[in-house]
């Protein structure tokens, strides 16, 4: 461990002051405002910096992800985001809090198509995350589809081809988007056709978005501005 301020507690030597402490639970002090986790990313500006995510964001934001695409304790989800991009927070909080099942997968078989189509096919899934990389990489690899998966796509934006691809796969495509910045997703748009236009959808629950020009003014309908 490099040299730092913080305390160590060395349990193989220090039982005699351990034995010593409260043997009481702690007073639960934890708050909506306090943080859930600290994430980096660079953003829009290319400069990496700390973005701090407090519970009550999280917790909308998994509440409102259990109804819109949806998620019940019948359901199981195929994880293969790494621990490192925030998105992995749906993966692993979402099914604990709606009672689902979760199967983590393993870094080298979540970057080879081929290991990742074999563990897909063997997982009984009914619900998956990745970005349009992943699930062109599944593609590439053979798959030919799983009956009833609910795809979530995010992380860049999703090509048509790929969208009508995913249609032909599996039982629903979900578009989503997202700056860490606002807690992992910030909006969600069902994919029902491959003749529609693909959107980013409406905000999701408790939260608005504003299209706003140069001067932080919301634009008329139909004008281009910022999100």
């Amino acid at each position: 461990i490099p040299d730092s301020r913080a305390k160590v507690v060395v349990l193989d030597s220090d039982w005699r002051e351990i034995a010593t402490a409260q043997t009481d639970n702690p007073a639960h002090r934890n708050g909506p405002e306090n943080l859930a986790y600290v994430i980096y990313t660079s953003g829009s500006t290319g400069k990496p910096k700390g973005v701090q995510i407090p519970h009550r964001a999280v917790v909308n934001f998994l509440i409102s992800m259990s109804r819109a695409p949806g998620m019940t304790e019948a359901d199981r989800l195929l994880s293969v985001t790494t621990l490192s991009f925030d998105i992995a927070g749906l993966e692993i909080y979402l099914p604990l809090i709606v009672g689902a099942s979760v199967e983590i997968v393993s870094r080298e078989v979540s970057s080879d198509g081929y290991q990742l189509l074999a563990k897909l096919a063997g997982s009984s899934a009914t619900v998956m995350q990745a970005t349009p990389v992943t699930w062109r990489m599944l593609i590439e690899a053979g798959w030919k589809g799983t009956p009833n998966l609910k795809i979530l796509c995010g992380g860049e934006a999703i090509s048509r081809k790929l969208a009508t691809q995913l249609l032909q796969s599996g039982g629903s495509v979900w578009n989503m988007y997202g700056p860490t910045e606002t807690t992992i997703w910030s909006t969600c748009s069902r994919i029902a056709s491959e003749h529609e236009p693909i959107v980013i959808g409406r905000p999701i629950a408790n939260t608005d978005i504003f299209i706003l020009d140069e001067l932080l003014q919301p634009v008329p309908i139909g004008v281009a501005g910022e999100l």
